[in-house]
């Protein structure tokens, strides 16, 4: 098992990743309205401004205050190790 440092001290499994966007575009900032509705949203954040969000195959969604190609740099180390 491969875990993915999202900011904070907090990991997320890289297996159950579908995707990794940014938090800017609005049918994301909905996306995540949504999830906090129906408590599938996980604030990774820790108090600072959410620029990412990783999208889970358990239809959790994961605010992060990473950028996406910082994440998706972490990502890519992981993989080829």
């Amino acid at each position: 098992m491969k875990f993915i440092d999202v900011g904070n001290g907090n990991s997320v499994l890289l297996s159950r990743i579908i995707a990794i966007v940014s938090f800017d575009a609005a049918p994301i900032k909905r996306l995540v309205q949504d999830a906090k509705e129906q408590g599938l949203a996980i604030d990774a954040t820790c108090g600072r401004k959410c620029k990412s969000v990783i999208i889970s195959d358990s239809k959790h969604v994961i605010m992060s205050s990473l950028d996406v190609n910082e994440i998706s740099d972490i990502k890519e180390k992981n993989i080829s190790e």
